[in-house]
């Protein structure tokens, strides 16, 4: 099974990747993940340091592919999860595309692309072109991570848009939402309601998962000297779970920009006015 992981900049898509490599891991599969943003921190919490990328080591062969071998670019990370960095352009310069392609291509030729049960892709930021979305096009489902507000879903969206897209060239489907580090999910289901799609998993807010990464370490890490995380590795051990019964996954139609911002904020200033109600109501009893 292929994967790639998108959702808006900064949701929380490498830690959601790093501890879901895990859960499959876990569950007995062999992953590896690529992590695809220039900036090449996606593994950083499963090998506890920058691993060179793969266009940093190409250069130093001269883009000789044959002179490339598999210890130069895959490294072994935490419960034997295999890492890539991909790597990226000069900021300004060059497509994030080219290089994704770039790194299939070498895995290709290193006869490793097919060598694992789970290759899970965690994609930069919102999708603005093609070739922020070229991981769709190896990948067999789509997992898009939100929070309940309206800029990560507008983005959400926007990646929904690019599946439909790239499932009319091949069986690319999406697996579902991942709330993240939310109290609430009523936006999330409003969109929902209107795009069908599952939604496998919300995880609350929890302090614990953003200081794990400051650590450099997973909270599957963390939990074997604290059985207190042990609640939380089961929210990444059920979406696990729900991925390898490959699941039917959609193909969903996505909004319309004006009809969702539409759509949120009406909702959103339905539940205020709600809010004030219910507010005034309580008051008038309690006089």
């Amino acid at each position: 099974m292929k994967l790639a992981v998108y959702g808006k900049g900064g949701i929380g898509k490498s830690t959601i990747s790093c501890n879901l490599s895990i859960a499959l891991a876990r569950r007995g599969q062999k992953v590896l993940q690529i992590g695809c943003d220039p900036k090449h921190d996606s593994t950083f919490t499963l090998t506890s340091f920058l691993i060179p990328t793969i266009i940093d080591t190409l250069q130093t062969k001269d883009y000789h592919y044959e002179d490339v071998w598999p210890e130069d670019v895959i490294y072994k990370g935490y419960n034997g999860v295999s890492c890539v960095e991909a790597g990226g352009p000069p900021a300004g310069a060059g497509c994030g595309g080219y290089v994704v392609g770039e790194t299939v291509k070498l895995l290709k030729e290193l006869n490793a692309f097919y060598e694992y049960d789970i290759i899970l892709f965690d994609v930069l930021g919102d999708v603005v072109c093609g070739g922020f979305a070229a991981p769709l096009n190896y990948a067999d489902y789509c997992l898009i991570v939100t929070d309940n507000g309206f800029d990560a879903l507008f983005a959400a969206n926007r990646i929904v848009a690019s599946v439909r897209e790239k499932s009319r060239s091949h069986s690319l489907r999406l697996a579902g939402l991942v709330g993240n580090r939310t109290t609430q999910r009523d936006l999330i289901d409003k969109y929902v309601e209107h795009c069908p799609m599952p939604i496998l998993e919300v995880l609350p807010l929890i302090e614990d998962v953003r200081v794990s990464r400051v650590k450099g370490q997973t909270i599957f890490e963390l939990a074997e000297f604290n059985t207190e995380f042990n609640d939380v590795c089961d929210f990444y051990l059920n979406i696990a779970d729900q991925l390898l019964s490959t699941p039917e996954g959609v193909v969903p139609k996505e909004l319309m920009d004006r009809e969702l911002f539409s759509l949120l904020s009406d909702f959103y200033l339905n539940s205020k006015e709600t809010e004030s109600t219910d507010s005034h109501s309580t008051e008038f009893l309690m006089l």
